[in-house]
């Protein structure tokens, strides 16, 4: 079985700063690509950050400059995110891409989500 557990949400205020963890857990044989989503209310789950296993990082336009995405090892993945907007506020989640242990099937696998507010 496998799980992907975010951390770090929170309520900031405008300008401020917060920093999200995943972490992969389980019966895994390897991570390759890991990334973020966010969904506000009434919207649909559009990708933030994704980085690779070499290290090659997507931003999405609406952060680029602000939020960086970063592998502290095979499993976990973090986004800092900085100059925080109220447009910002939404469920953010964590996706891992995964070869799972002993079978080598394949499949992205989803955290529960983790709610930044961003709000004065």
């Amino acid at each position: 079985q496998v799980q992907v557990v975010e951390s770090g949400g929170g309520l900031v205020q405008p300008g401020g700063s917060l920093r999200l963890s995943c972490a992969a857990s389980g019966s895994i044989s390897s991570v390759s690509a890991m990334g973020w989503y966010r969904q506000a209310p009434g919207k649909q789950r559009d990708l933030v950050a994704q980085i690779t296993t070499g290290g090659i990082t997507k931003y999405a336009d609406s952060v680029k400059g602000r939020f960086t995405i970063s592998r502290d090892n095979a499993k976990t993945a973090n986004l800092q995110m900085n100059s925080l907007k109220p447009e910002d506020t939404a469920v953010y989640y964590c996706s891992a891409s995964i070869y799972t242990s002993p079978t080598f099937s394949y499949g992205t696998y989803w955290g529960q989500g983790t709610q930044v507010t961003v709000s004065s």
